[in-house]
């Protein structure tokens, strides 16, 4: 099963890694959702919900401020500078 590598970084932390089946959140351009196999991407996030489906089927949500986030060869990396993580799992 094809899966992602992802990494939520806020300017201070690493928030949270880890393996995942889908990445979802909202960029200047609407609704993003990335699963294993996705084109090569960089997208502007806006403030909102970044949701991590972990391989086991856990649902890790943080709320960002703005950021960014590039996808390549299934590892997504998403940067913002504040992360509200209180909803992570750890």
């Amino acid at each position: 099963m094809s899966q992602l590598y992802v990494e939520l970084v806020a300017a201070d932390r690493k928030v949270w890694e880890g393996e995942a089946k889908q990445v979802s959140a909202r960029t200047i351009e609407g609704e993003l959702g990335i699963l294993p196999g996705h084109t090569p991407l960089l997208g502007i996030l806006v403030s909102g919900d970044v949701r991590i489906e972990s391989m086991a089927g856990q649902v890790h949500a943080a709320t960002i401020d703005s950021g960014f986030l590039s996808v390549d060869h299934d590892r997504v990396t998403i940067v913002a500078e504040a992360v509200d993580a209180s909803r992570i799992n750890a």
